[in-house]
């Protein structure tokens, strides 16, 4: 399975800033550890991709370092080249992830999830949104490739409601957004997703899978008539207990469950997931790390079973899931 990284750009942020820039160079170090995961270097975004999701005017302020003070604090980080290129790279890294699963079944991003970015502004620590970005470029290629709509869907089970990708897709029936999130965090005010889950402060491991399984089958079954070709998956850690930011109460082994519940839905449908890490704040950042690291676990795992069923269960090294009909797009237009 591929994952695409882009941690050696770090930010130079100011002494007791509370964003763990670090989390990302521990999670790749500890992906070492797992037999059958290749890493790869990002690649960056370019203007032209970043702007079928954004603003051209935003790009250049980015770009250019014309951020306004007020800019940056909704942001949350100073300028900096360094914020620039790390933040074309994450995009470009879910890029990498989505055309990668198109092919292979799973991939991922080490970062990204940057759910707060809208078509003209950054915020919560969000400069470009890489999924509206990608999905976006995904399918515009789909299209001059197979001359066909591809349907996208985006799982968003960051503690924080994707609000920016909401706004960016708010009149656009092609790309389904499902958010479930904290209903009284982060951003206080909310855009309105295809589908809202909002769950209250203190909410543990039951209830949330219960509501996870009601959202799943929603978005099953609002798309009985032809299911989504790719799905964006942003599986954030800090609904975690142990997150500073998060004010829910899962457990490690409920997000490796919640991980698993919604990579093993996508594979019985046969719909390529690439996978976001998006936000996790842990008092304690080697837990961050731990469920993160339970992500990439599960969606490895998810890879092989994927492509064993793609060969008819003979040992495989990641062939085109084309090479065999795919049921998540046949009801593509």
């Amino acid at each position: 399975m591929h994952a695409f990284y882009s941690d050696h750009f770090v930010l130079p942020l100011p002494s007791g800033h509370r964003f763990p820039m670090g989390k990302y160079r521990l999670l790749r170090e500890r992906l070492a550890l797992l037999d059958g995961l290749v890493m790869k270097e990002a690649p960056a975004a370019s203007d032209g991709e970043l702007a079928l999701a954004h603003a051209p005017a935003y790009i250049a302020s980015v770009v250019e370092g014309q951020l306004s003070a007020a800019a940056q604090r909704e942001i949350g980080f100073p300028w900096s080249t360094a914020m620039v290129e790390r933040s074309r790279r994450s995009v470009g890294a879910t890029i990498a992830a989505a055309r990668t699963a198109l092919q292979q079944g799973v991939a991922a991003n080490l970062a990204g999830g940057t759910h707060h970015a809208s078509a003209d502004k950054g915020a919560g620590y969000c400069v470009f949104n890489d999924i509206a970005v990608a999905a976006r470029l995904m399918q515009a290629e789909w299209h001059r490739h197979h001359r066909r709509l591809l349907r996208v869907a985006v799982i968003d089970l960051d503690v924080h409601q994707g609000n920016g990708t909401a706004a960016i897709f708010r009149d656009d029936p092609t790309v389904y957004t499902l958010s479930m999130h904290g209903a009284h965090n982060f951003p206080f005010r909310k855009e309105p997703s295809d589908l809202d889950v909002d769950l209250p402060d203190g909410c543990t491991d039951a209830p949330y899978l219960a509501a996870l399984d009601v959202a799943l089958a929603t978005l099953w079954r609002q798309h009985e008539s032809a299911l989504p070709g790719l799905i964006f998956y942003l599986a954030g850690a800090d609904p975690h207990e142990g997150d500073r930011l998060g004010r829910l109460k899962l457990t490690a082994a409920g997000l490796a469950e919640r991980d698993r519940r919604v990579l093993a839905a996508a594979r019985e449908r046969r719909i390529p997931v690439a996978i976001s890490m998006g936000g996790g704040y842990g008092r304690v950042i080697e837990d961050t790390v731990a469920v993160q690291f339970g992500t990439f676990a599960q969606a490895l795992e998810g890879w092989r079973e994927w492509n064993n069923a793609a060969s008819g269960h003979r040992p495989t090294t990641a062939p085109h899931f084309l090479d065999r009909p795919n049921p998540a797009l046949q009801g593509a237009l």
